[in-house]
């Protein structure tokens, strides 16, 4: 049959099984604390993070994590590296809790392997931060930050193509400063995530 259907020049349209994955447990859960109140009454009191996945050159893979404070909607700290891997989500933890010393936020995730890991647990009971994670299945749960990435990838990734990762790099820190400082909301007052944090600090 596959012979005289290439013969022919029929093509099979049916949609691939997809494999089955064994579901990992989670070495740890937090309750939806955050339960979609993204309004925060001041910075540094609500942040959300994620990773999001991004391509270039020849299908490679770079991974972009990032803290967003609810309060602006500035982004606090991002990292992209060639790993969806536990470090990459720490060294944004660490680069947020340098930027806000003092602070102890309620950080919201979504339940990805490393924000259920017990290190994660740990450097947020250190810092005194409060974890609240998304339902299953409820990227809604995530909102501000999935926005994001939406914003991200349509101003700035899908209208380039990057053959290295260097590229990447350098237009996600322009994307991410252009965002922080000079793109104006009209939920914000006009006014840039930063300038509308400064004027509550």
């Amino acid at each position: 049959v596959r012979r005289l259907m290439h013969v022919a020049r029929i093509h099979c349209v049916i949609r691939r099984k997809r494999p089955l994955y064994i579901r990992n447990r989670p070495q740890q859960t937090a309750e939806n604390i955050l339960n979609r109140d993204f309004n925060a009454a001041g910075p540094n009191q609500k942040w959300v993070t994620d990773v999001t996945e991004l391509k270039y050159g020849a299908s490679q893979k770079a991974y972009l994590s990032a803290i967003l404070d609810l309060h602006d909607g500035s982004i606090r700290a991002f990292v992209l590296g060639h790993s969806n891997n536990n470090q990459l989500v720490f060294d944004t933890l660490e680069l947020a809790l340098k930027g806000a010393p003092g602070s102890h936020p309620l950080l919201h995730s979504d339940r990805g392997f490393q924000y259920t890991s017990h290190t994660f647990r740990h450097m947020t009971r250190v810092a005194g931060i409060t974890q609240s994670m998304s339902r299953v299945g409820k990227c809604i749960d995530n909102g501000p930050m999935e926005s994001f990435w939406g914003a991200l990838k349509c101003e700035s990734y899908y209208l380039h193509k990057f053959t290295e990762f260097d590229e990447l790099q350098l237009a996600i820190q322009k994307y991410i400063h252009f965002y922080n400082e000079e793109r104006y909301q009209q939920r914000l007052n006009g006014l840039a995530p930063l300038e509308y944090r400064a004027q509550a600090v």
